[in-house]
């Protein structure tokens, strides 16, 4: 039975777009190793199913050793694995010149710096095999410097350009890299911010759409897709307007929840 499933390796299960991504995943029939600092949730999602191939995990990504001894395991459980998604991430509002040091640095170890920990395990693998796909979950956040998020929005668009750097190495050894750029998804994160979020999308609809895009290998993909158009068009908006617009926009609170 193993042979014939898709074996999917995620971090940051445990809510939010992770446990989305799970859940459709066991839709699928794949083989899962969940990874993520709460082992009670990822132990109440795997008694759900319990006739699923669940492999827990409970591991903080900024803990490479951690990551790895994770990754060894999945794969003497299930085998090499098809898919590995990068996706455990932090949000957390932050101001430079008040002490917010440490949160800038908590926040890229986890979105950025744990994002190649994941997927070191499984890069000698795959491209020895010529086969594999490789996921990142970014974030249209990164398009432009959001204020107030000045953590985030550097993590995410340090992401961002790390996959696409990613895909040019891998895709001549037979390895795909997609990035997933999420607009606004509804989760435990989202829920805490104290401002409108436009096409607010459900995250069981935004998992079903992100594993169709794994699935094809797409090198960039934004859901909803309202918020691909928004990313397109500030990513053209000239800087005085940018500025103009977006000193007075709401902003995260400092410090706040992972």
């Amino acid at each position: 039975m193993n042979a014939v499933r898709l074996k999917v390796f995620i971090t940051g299960a445990s809510s939010g777009i992770g446990l989305a991504l799970a859940e459709e995943y066991v839709r699928r029939g794949a083989a899962l190793g969940l990874v993520a600092r709460r082992a009670e949730s990822l132990a109440a999602f795997a008694a759900r199913f319990p006739d699923s191939p669940i492999s827990l995990y409970c591991a903080d990504v900024r803990d490479a050793d951690a990551l790895a001894d994770a990754a060894a395991r999945f794969v003497a459980e299930h085998g090499p694995a098809d898919v590995v998604i990068a996706n455990a991430g932090i949000s957390r509002g932050a101001l430079t010149g008040h002490g917010d040091l440490q949160t800038f640095r908590d926040v890229m170890d986890v979105n950025y710096y744990g994002m190649v920990a994941t997927f070191e395990p499984f890069v000698a693998a795959m491209t020895a095999a010529r086969r594999g796909t490789l996921v990142g979950i970014a974030s249209v956040a990164g398009v432009r410097g959001l204020p107030g998020s000045g953590a985030y929005s550097a993590s995410k668009s340090a992401a961002a350009k790390y996959l696409e750097a990613l895909r040019v190495e891998m895709r001549p050894q037979g390895v795909a890299v997609v990035t997933i750029a999420p607009g606004y998804v509804r989760s435990e994160m989202t829920a805490r911010n104290p401002y409108p979020m436009p096409f607010l999308m459900d995250a069981d609809a935004f998992a079903a759409k992100t594993a169709d895009a794994i699935a094809r290998r797409v090198r960039y993909a934004t859901f909803p897709w309202q918020m691909r158009v928004a990313g397109v068009l500030l990513h053209v908006l000239p800087r005085w307007v940018y500025d103009l617009v977006f000193e007075r926009a709401p902003r995260k609170p400092r410090g706040g929840h992972d």
